[in-house]
């Protein structure tokens, strides 16, 4: 299940050219294509790659896995960092639905995010980072309503987690794990021995939030892994 690469910009090179085959088909079809992307560390290099893809990304709508709830040009801000690494150069004409939005607490940004969110279903690709504790997304062990928000049947797309979580400690909106079962594809990237270990222990029957994604049969699952 962990394909790997041997060094970050082989994975890129990798996890581009999936995503950007996933995205050409509904173009090719007439249609509309959906991509759902990710902040961290991970998915920089992958950003420069299909920054200059050539396709129609007029017609590519884009959202993310997960954000904080704080203001576009915050340093935490994931939007951010789709903002200046994938929505530049010919990817610039893409839509972008944010997560975070002027609202009065991250349930509430939540709130007006989710049918802007809900009409991108299903995904056409997914792309997801992974942390040390095997959350994806803002699905973080030790949440606000983590047990709800890990429902595979659950009703709500977009989930606002008030409390400060994660790191940087802040308040996040996220998709739900029912949501991400709604793409039609899922890259997972990580790096480093640590995370490889987190992957396996997933497998291997631990409870944390990722293992939802590798043990359910529903959405083909990527996980791609640099040392």
């Amino acid at each position: 299940m962990i394909e790997t690469f041997e060094s970050p910009a082989a994975l890129a090179e990798a996890a581009a050219q999936a995503t950007i085959a996933a995205l050409s088909r509904p173009l090719a079809a007439g249609g509309r294509a959906s991509l759902v992307v990710t902040g961290g560390r991970s998915p920089g290099l992958v950003y420069d790659l299909l920054s200059r893809a050539p396709l129609d990304w007029a017609r590519v709508d884009i959202t993310l896995s997960d954000d904080r709830f704080v203001p576009a040009d915050h340093p935490a801000s994931n939007e951010a960092l789709v903002s200046t690494r994938l929505r530049v150069g010919a990817a610039a004409a893409s839509g972008f639905i944010p997560l975070s939005r002027p609202a009065p607490s991250a349930a509430a940004s939540a709130d007006l995010a989710e049918a802007e969110v809900a009409a991108l279903a299903p995904f056409h690709m997914t792309l997801l980072g992974m942390g040390p504790d095997g959350h994806v997304a803002s699905l973080i062990p030790g949440a606000d309503r983590l047990e709800s928000a890990m429902d595979p049947t659950g009703a709500r797309v977009c989930l606002g987690i008030d409390q400060a979580i994660g790191d940087p400690p802040l308040p996040r909106i996220t998709l739900s794990l029912a949501a991400l079962l709604q793409s039609q594809a899922i890259i997972i990237l990580i790096a480093g021995p640590e995370k490889r270990q987190v992957i396996a222990r997933a497998k291997a029957g631990a409870d944390l939030p990722v293992g939802a994604l590798l043990t359910q049969t529903r959405v083909p699952v990527r996980v791609l892994w640099t040392p």
